[in-house]
């Protein structure tokens, strides 16, 4: 069905894929919608959206209005005459005159296994608690936050060190992979459409500063998930003598019975903290202004002693 006529709405590098290819295979790309451009830094130079920069450089039209819920972009946008809308991370929810335009409705890739994890962070929960597998669901949009029927859903197994960034990558490309299986068969595939399960439904709402921050009085298990879940950002992060200090990867191990935050062992390579249950090994960390570096170099450069106590603000 590469004749299908397609309008693309998208935002972060979690799109891009989609849209890669989706090009690659022919489709016809009739516009991509995103965010409006941001300005960052103290310069306040205007960034592109990933999404944006790919389909300037794939030579496809962009449009970014505020909303959409303008009578006018409604019409602007039903006048490319879609037969399908793919939404993929755009971060606006489409009104209902906006998912009544297409023949097809509007199809979006969600990085979970619906019902569960819907809502703004999936794939941080899923790194979080534990799962041993997560994936990908196409389903069809309707007014409701990720309560569209499914239309096919993609597995993958989670490696025991995935972090957030790793996940999203894979993800990224699975659903791109399967929104295609879907878009090639779509009239058999919204035909047997699948209602999801409200009783299964779990929401996930977007990671805060605050849980950031280390509570060395938890388990070392959920430490050690937290600090993968927040790779690539913000970082999970603790305080040594009053300065800030991530730590992006550590491993469970035995702890030592003394209370929670306590250094209770330092090597040339690594450093041990006791937690509520068990403890953790650093293996990688980054002091307050530095970049990120193995544990090894970090302890070059201070004197870390057993018995030194990691705190909260």
């Amino acid at each position: 069905m590469a004749s299908l006529r397609i309008v693309f709405m998208g935002t972060p590098d979690f799109s891009v894929p989609s849209l890669q290819t989706l090009y690659d295979q022919g489709f016809d790309i009739a516009a991509v919608y995103s965010q409006p451009d941001k300005q960052r830094g103290r310069g306040k130079k205007v960034s592109f959206s990933p999404v944006k920069e790919k389909a300037l450089e794939l030579g496809i039209p962009v449009l970014q209005p505020d909303t959409l819920r303008d009578e006018q972009v409604v019409a602007e946008l039903a006048a490319f005459q879609p037969d399908v809308i793919i939404v993929i991370a755009y971060g606006k929810i489409l009104p209902k005159a906006v998912l009544d335009i297409p023949k097809y409705g509007c199809l979006n890739v969600h990085g979970s296994l619906l019902p569960k994890y819907r809502g703004a962070a999936p794939i941080q929960y899923a790194v979080k608690d534990g799962e041993a597998v997560s994936g990908v669901t196409i389903m069809l949009l309707d007014e409701g936050m990720d309560t569209g029927a499914i239309l096919k859903k993609a597995e993958i197994k989670l490696d025991p060190k995935e972090t957030t960034g790793s996940l999203f990558d894979k993800l990224s490309v699975l659903g791109a992979q399967t929104l295609t299986d879907v878009l090639a068969h779509i009239e058999e595939y919204e035909r047997n459409a699948c209602p999801q399960d409200e009783s299964q439904a779990t929401y996930t709402a977007k990671i805060d500063k605050e849980t950031a921050q280390i509570d060395w009085t938890q388990d070392a298990i959920v430490i050690e998930r937290l600090i993968r879940t927040l790779d690539p950002h913000p970082g999970a992060y603790t305080w040594l003598d009053g300065k800030r200090l991530k730590v992006w990867s550590a491993d469970v191990v035995d702890g030592a019975g003394a209370e929670p935050g306590t250094i209770i062992a330092v090597t040339k390579k690594n450093f041990t903290v006791q937690t509520g249950s068990g403890a953790l090994c650093v293996r990688e960390v980054q002091p307050e202004s530095r970049k990120r570096m193995q544990t090894a170099q970090f302890l070059q450069g201070i004197s870390l002693q057993p018995g030194d106590v990691l705190t909260r603000e």
